[in-house]
């Protein structure tokens, strides 16, 4: 049984450490038309400096989650930390676009450990009856960092300059390192120690690399080449994953437990159609209608403060609550809210935007804590890590492939031309098709979260 005083200073670690990626991923959807204007990039190489982030996250995560049960999951989590301020390092003395792009990798890598480790300490210490809660914080966090980043970003590069979004990390990832190593004296590791499915961690990243890098290519033949791999190499892992002794994931899982499945489809699709929100209104309020920075951050912040406020209530109430109930009602608010935000025009009034924005936000906070509780109380103890993995990767290949459709829009109707007001009507035009997107698949998730069942019939 862990004390409070030990409980308290791991929830305030994992969350000081789950502020600071949504603090940079936020930040950086308001500095973009600045990085372009620093390094002269396209709108779809523009679009790889977030894209790169995400990919590399996703490829990762769930091979370091694993890596992290077998050799200790503290260790793991201050290594993630260490990279992540290096990577911001690299990123604010970045002289090119590639360097920027490279700082971005490094940086995920620094973020896919901490994410595979935070929830699963955090869900290891606290009970069931607590659980609900303590994620509910650590989610109310992340968006704290998607809230104060536009504003804080809009701030900082306005007044100084976009690399100042990315020094503001360090101290805060160097604080949350000596935190950990002063005041968090276990360490969670399996004691069997099994062997790491080196293979199967290949096969799962040339899968994902396959999947996700073909869609950005699409329609390209290459693109299409990437995708018929990924697939071939998905049922490759599938295969290999049934009959090796020590998987990285257990497909069984997904098999037993539709709560499991479920939860994670409804996750991948929400983080799909609401992350390149942020990226879309950006570029829409700043090239579309002229406001600088510092506004436009301003009112991106709606969406997460909403999310803010919501997601620890919701967390809680998931404690008492189905959690089917809680997070279906928040994807049908999200898709709301997106139905909004698709019927954007040149002339759209500045308050129907931050209704929309706060809609999709109303929706995001509700959906996500018990969606969250639903995917870590479906697994036994021994699963923690691949679960807590599970919920990181849903939110990387998620944002990634609301990144790729949006690039693939960009891509079909611009091109890879510099954002210029000659373009501004095709930016338009991609902003309304990419939104119309979104709502379509968005219905789809409403029917996802509603089928995964009842968690409680499945503990």
């Amino acid at each position: 049984m862990h004390r409070d005083g030990e409980k308290r200073v791991l929830l305030v670690v994992a969350s000081l450490a789950s502020f600071l990626v949504p603090y940079t991923v936020s930040s950086l959807n308001v500095a973009l038309p600045a990085i372009s204007a620093s390094f002269d990039i396209d709108a779809v190489t523009l679009g790889w400096v977030t894209a790169a982030y995400m990919l590399t996250a996703a490829i990762f995560i769930v091979p370091f989650g694993r890596l992290a049960d077998l050799y200790g999951r503290k260790r793991f989590f201050i290594l993630g930390n260490v990279l992540f301020a290096s990577g911001s390092l690299l990123a604010a003395i970045a002289w090119s676009g590639p360097a920027i792009i490279t700082a971005r990798v490094i940086q995920a890598l620094g973020g896919a450990m901490v994410f595979s480790t935070s929830i699963a300490i955090v869900t290891s210490v606290f009970p069931p009856g607590e659980r609900g809660r303590a994620i509910g914080i650590i989610t109310a966090t992340v968006y704290a960092g998607l809230s104060l980043g536009p504003f804080i970003c809009g701030v900082l590069t306005h007044n100084i300059g976009w690399p100042s979004i990315f020094l503001v990390n360090i101290p805060l990832a160097i604080l949350v390192i000596v935190l950990t190593m002063m005041y968090v004296p276990g360490e969670w590791a399996e004691t069997d120690r099994r062997k790491f499915d080196l293979p199967g961690a290949a096969l799962y990243s040339v899968m994902l690399f396959g999947c996700i890098y073909g869609l950005t290519l699409l329609p390209s033949h290459l693109g299409i080449f990437w995708m018929v791999l990924g697939f071939v190499v998905l049922a490759l892992f599938v295969w290999w994953e049934q009959r090796v002794q020590a998987p990285m994931i257990e497909i069984a899982l997904f098999r037993k437990s539709p709560v499991f499945l479920y939860s994670n489809i409804a996750a991948l699709i929400n983080y799909a159609v609401v992350f390149a929100v942020g990226f879309l209104i950006s570029l829409y309020l700043q090239y579309n209608r002229g406001i600088d920075p510092q506004t436009t951050g301003l009112i991106l912040i709606a969406q997460p403060v909403v999310q803010m406020i919501l997601s620890p209530v919701a967390g809680h109430m998931s404690d008492r609550i189905e959690p089917r109930v809680l997070a279906t009602a928040g994807m049908a608010c999200t898709t709301a809210g997106l139905g909004v935000l698709m019927l954007l025009s040149p002339k759209t009034q500045l308050e129907v935007i931050i209704a929309g924005l706060a809609i999709l936000g109303f929706g995001y906070g509700l959906f996500s804590s018990p969606n969250t509780n639903a995917i870590m109380s479906s697994v036994e103890v021994r699963y923690l890590g691949l679960a807590s993995s599970m919920v990181s990767t849903m939110r990387s290949i998620g944002q990634m492939l609301s990144l790729a459709i949006a690039m693939l829009v960009f891509s079909a109707v611009i091109g890879t031309v510099r954002i210029s007001p000659e373009v501004y009507p095709e930016l338009l035009q991609s902003i309304n098709i990419a939104f119309t997107i979104f709502f379509i698949i968005s219905l789809i998730g409403i029917a996802a979260s509603y089928a995964r069942g009842t968690v409680r019939k499945d503990c």
